[in-house]
């Protein structure tokens, strides 16, 4: 596989009260396109941190990030909004839905900041929210009348509908129950085996176990990876991997 972001000696540091709090520690990592790469770690250990510095939506205090070949981290705040509204898409525990517009006018709203042919922009968002299992009965109502289950699958078609090269999620599942996850998951689970790359922050191994690539952040620095292979619903051997791995990383 091809990589599509590599980093080099990427830190991350924090100021609190004159105090320095070093959060990424010299990372030195790739992300290979078409994986479902999942970041895990304990609480404080610099996953998000991570996420956000690879999405651009966060300067690292050092190092560099290249993603497709290009050093991204010289970019300014302007170049860095366009680079990510281009190239990537976000997933949030959170959907940030905007309350005042319809489900599709919020697909829709997404893409439309990357395409000005508004005809292609609704057949596209239309057939986005399709592949989530968003009906059309559900395409004129607003994010207060639905569930957290379909808010978050909207949230999913919003950051799929550009055709992002990368989609970064952040505990997407953190905030809903098993069974309105377990669809969220498939909905991720299905467009990375149409090929679309994927870094997912969690904390929950039904979550993780989706990933063919587990890193294990600790102390601001990647201490250990694991291969799980590609996911196969109810693979036990699979679980049972990824318990050992993690109960070796001190989980």
């Amino acid at each position: 596989m091809t990589d599509i972001i590599k980093t080099s000696k990427l830190c991350k540091t924090f100021s609190n009260g004159g105090i320095q709090q070093h959060v990424l520690r010299n990372i030195d990592m790739t992300i290979r396109k078409g994986d479902f790469t999942i970041i895990m770690g304990a609480s404080g250990a610099g996953k998000s941190t991570l996420l956000y510095s690879l999405s651009g939506m966060d300067k690292p205090t050092l190092g560099e990030i290249s993603f497709d070949g290009e050093e991204i981290t010289k970019k300014n705040s302007d170049q860095m909004a366009m680079f990510r509204r281009k190239n990537c898409g976000f997933v949030f525990q959170q959907t940030y839905l905007v309350d005042s517009m319809s489900v599709l006018d919020n697909v829709m709203a997404a893409g439309l900041l990357n395409d000005n042919d508004r005809n292609a922009v609704i057949k596209r968002s239309q057939d986005i929210l399709k592949k989530v299992d968003i009906g059309e009965e559900l395409w004129g109502k607003f994010p207060n009348q639905l569930s957290g289950g379909e808010a978050q699958r909207v949230g999913i078609a919003r950051a799929f509908v550009n055709s992002p090269k990368i989609v970064f999620a952040d505990e997407p599942t953190g905030a809903l129950n098993s069974k309105t996850g377990k669809d969220v998951l498939d909905a991720l689970t299905g467009f990375n085996r149409n090929g679309q790359t994927i870094v997912m922050v969690t904390h929950d191994m039904t979550s993780a176990r989706r990933g063919n690539r587990i890193l294990y952040v600790r102390d601001g620095e990647i201490a250990g990876e694991l291969d799980l292979g590609t996911y196969v619903s109810g693979d036990r051997d699979r679980h049972q991997k990824l318990r050992d791995f993690l109960s070796g990383m001190g989980w």
